[in-house]
């Protein structure tokens, strides 16, 4: 019986200092990344708030002039634009007509898009491809197309100058778009859940509503989201289908500080950064599922 003996080949001086050398450079390799992504966000940081601190620094200036020589802004700021606009223009007004249109086509529009896309998703009925392609195909027509045969229709209506009629124009826009999003979202979660819930005797509104839609809160969040930021930014609709002033919208609100031989730019941005508090709320509310939302949906399984 014979043993054999395997040698390591002694490791080198030189060998044993390229080791630490090596150590060494992926160091600083790794940290001048480091400070080289930090440097990038930091910059991209700065670009994308640099439009919001500029628009608050001029809100704090008294004159509609300031503008145009923001470095005299600092010895005189002031919150007077700001009284001004709560206490002497039709800001509540704006405010209310806005939560109640961007509200209103938020639950009517996510309401009727996720019912839309659950059906497509489960369901194979005649022509279920081609409904969705039809939701595709509204989305090529520019407004300007649409605001003449809509006009007419809410004539007809008689739903010019109401809230439910501006409601119904913007989930026109709303709902093809959401009703794509969500069935993504519904491909995402097994048909075994609903399966489950007609074993357990829930009919098929049961099954939406108990199971389904609490499993698609982030796509539901997402689609909130867009809805909401379609009705409360919007304009061209708002300003046409609004004849009362105490029913404009923020969006169309904006457009009174602006005449034809004047322009308060002082009150404009004042009333813009009011306006972004709302917003931000709502963001606010529905960021925890915003990220998901829009992740989940690309891909099924």
């Amino acid at each position: 019986m014979t043993t054999t003996t395997v040698t390591t080949p002694a490791t080198g001086p030189a060998e044993q200092a390229d080791a630490p050398r090596s150590a060494v450079r992926r160091g600083r390799r790794g940290t001048g990344n480091a400070l080289a992504s930090h440097a990038v966000l930091i910059v991209a940081s700065l670009i994308a708030l640099f439009p919001i601190a500029w628009l608050v620094f001029l809100s704090l200036g008294p004159d509609k002039d300031d503008y145009l020589h923001p470095g005299e802004i600092w010895g005189k700021m002031t919150f007077d634009n700001y009284a001004f606009v709560l206490q002497h223009t039709n800001f509540w007004e704006w405010l209310k007509s806005s939560l109640i249109v961007s509200l209103g086509t938020t639950v009517i529009g996510v309401l009727v898009a996720a019912t839309t896309g659950y059906a497509v998703s489960r369901m194979r009925f005649p022509g279920y491809r081609k409904l969705m392609w039809v939701l595709l195909l509204t989305q090529m027509f520019p407004i300007a197309v649409l605001i003449v045969p809509m006009y007419q229709i809410l004539s007809e209506l008689r739903l010019i100058d109401s809230y439910l009629g501006l409601v119904l124009v913007y989930c026109s826009t709303a709902v093809p778009y959401c009703a794509w999003l969500l069935k993504g979202y519904f491909d995402t979660i097994p048909f075994e859940i609903d399966e489950a819930g007609r074993v357990d005797g829930l009919s098929p509104f049961g099954t939406f509503f108990r199971l389904i839609l609490p499993l698609a809160r982030p796509g539901l969040a997402v689609a909130g989201f867009y809805s909401f930021i379609t009705a409360f930014g919007e304009v061209a609709f708002a300003s046409t289908f609004m004849l009362s002033d105490t029913k404009y919208t923020f969006a169309v609100g904006l457009q009174s500080f602006v005449s034809e031989h004047d322009a308060q730019r002082n009150l404009m941005a004042a009333t813009a950064v009011l306006i972004a508090i709302p917003v931000s709320a709502f963001f606010y509310l529905v960021q925890k599922n915003l990220v998901t939302g829009l992740t989940a949906g690309g891909t099924k399984g």
